[in-house]
């Protein structure tokens, strides 16, 4: 997978170049399922209904929503999912791998520093187990997101940067399309990532549930 250079109006400093992001994610992003197999149904799966509409219109263009610059994020809600969760930074591992946040903590999600932050111009990341050994952790149930349903990211600077989704897939990590992923379309937007697909004790979850989403409101 070749490397792309990031638009310099995404103010570089912070960031990995998308290539990079997409390689390492697709290699490392190790929320593996670390439990004994208690759950026998599995995290759910993105329905087709809620694949991503390209086709959709730009909420941030159309309503002149201003991208926020820099800031920390503190704190991500997904009122649909009954997610409440803190959030912290995440960069990459030894390996050059991007790390997750410590399994231990179920309810705990992390942003992606080598990323635009949410509400900024660009591609935000935020991570999150789908599972750990005792059940089901922050992002486990991402796969039932729906279009048009919102994502609250607040941020250390007291804003808040209001998502709304407009697509959910699932994509194998063998086969991970980076490029559709992690590339800006020049608005500030979101990705929310956990693993999914289908779980061996031998290699963990085989897939990626990716929750696609765009500005659509600061406060």
């Amino acid at each position: 997978m070749s490397n792309w250079p990031v638009a310099e109006e995404e103010q570089p400093r912070r960031r990995a170049p998308w290539g990079v992001l997409a390689l390492v994610l697709l290699t490392g992003l190790a929320l593996v399922r670390s439990g004994s197999g208690g759950f026998d149904s599995g995290p759910p799966q993105p329905a087709s209904a809620a694949a991503a509409d390209r086709r959709a219109p730009d909420p941030a263009g159309r309503k002149g929503v201003r991208p926020l610059p820099f800031s920390p994020v503190e704190r991500v809600r997904i009122p649909a999912i009954r997610v409440d969760a803190p959030v912290t930074e995440v960069g990459l591992d030894a390996a050059g791998r991007v790390d997750a946040p410590p399994s231990e903590e179920a309810n705990l999600a992390g942003w992606f520093t080598g990323a635009a932050s949410p509400g900024e111009r660009g591609t935000a990341v935020v991570v999150g187990h789908v599972d750990n050994a005792r059940g089901p952790a922050v992002f486990y149930g991402l796969g039932t997101l729906r279009n048009g349903q919102h994502v609250e990211i607040r941020r250390a600077d007291g804003k808040a940067a209001v998502f709304r989704v407009y697509g959910v897939e699932v994509f194998a990590k063998s086969r991970f399309p980076g490029r559709k992923v992690y590339r800006s379309h020049g608005t500030p937007e979101l990705r929310l990532i956990t693993c999914g697909g289908r779980f061996s004790k031998r290699d963990g979850y085989d897939a990626n549930v990716v929750a696609f989403a765009r500005l659509v409101s600061t406060r």
